[in-house]
């Protein structure tokens, strides 16, 4: 086991290191000049040329990795090249609205998946639960940007309970207007990735009802339902939990397009 966990640990190392260089260079070869675009078109090429030597993008790309894979290392994540803020500074003060953001999304797409998946399962065949199956289909298929863009018309421009955009220049410092600026985009990513997560239930839950376990539980008494709860939803937990590793992931890109 240990062996096993040095050897998976080993390669997700090595995977990212290539990762990291594939990326790196491929920034690289993209056209375009950073330094050209910090300095502005009035730059004169001398100009260009020392800024390109003072940030060290005349050397050569193994010695420009070396030293940021280094930096890295060192927890130095390095500074921007646009900005000339520290990356390192800059992931902290975003982070405190996309972490928040991303839990509240994952909670409100978790209490929508979880229970109307196993509804949606447990009522298959009857009118209830096909309207749940063709819902979830739905939901699932609309874009997050568009979702977003009627749920302001809604909650904000017709009945103006939410604000439309904008986290708080005071930050934290007022917490009511703070959640209140994430509700909005919190529901919109929420509401999309729940409809997908609660496929993904309702197949889970209808595998579950399949099993001899599941079977055999209702055979001594209970109702098809009460076994199902009892020891199906249990025995698919840990893929439901995996698959929301997922979902995280998705909520994270999701934010990209709502943060403005």
């Amino acid at each position: 086991m240990i062996r096993y966990a040095l050897v998976r640990g080993a390669l997700l190392i090595a995977g990212l290191l290539v990762s990291s260089a594939v990326i790196f260079l491929t920034l690289r070869v993209f056209p375009g000049d950073v330094a050209q675009l910090i300095a502005g078109t009035q730059a004169s090429p001398a100009e260009v040329e020392a800024l390109r030597e003072s940030l060290g993008l005349n050397r050569p790309l193994p010695a420009q990795y070396a030293e940021w894979i280094g930096g890295l290392f060192r927890g130095d994540l390095g500074t921007s090249l646009l900005s000339g803020a520290s990356v390192g500074e800059e992931l902290l003060e975003k982070a405190q609205v996309t972490v928040p953001l991303g839990i509240l999304a994952l909670l409100i797409a978790v209490l929508i998946a979880v229970p109307f998946g196993i509804l949606s399962a447990v009522r298959r065949g009857g009118r209830g639960g096909t309207a749940l199956s063709v819902g979830a289909q739905a939901l699932a298929a609309v874009p997050v940007v568009w979702a977003g863009m009627m749920l302001i018309v809604v909650f904000s421009v017709w009945l103006g309970w939410l604000p439309p955009q904008g986290f708080p220049r005071t930050g934290w410092s007022t917490p009511w207007k703070a959640i209140e600026s994430l509700l909005l985009p919190a529901l919109t990513i929420g509401i999309v990735e729940g409809a997908m997560l609660m496929r993904f239930v309702r197949s889970a839950t209808l595998q579950a009802a399949g099993q001899d376990f599941v079977r055999t539980a209702a055979a001594k008494g209970l109702t098809r339902t009460r076994a199902l709860i009892s020891h199906g939803i249990p025995a698919v937990g840990l893929s439901i939990i995996t698959v929301l590793g997922l979902q995280i992931a998705g909520i994270t890109v999701s934010y990209t397009h709502l943060r403005a």
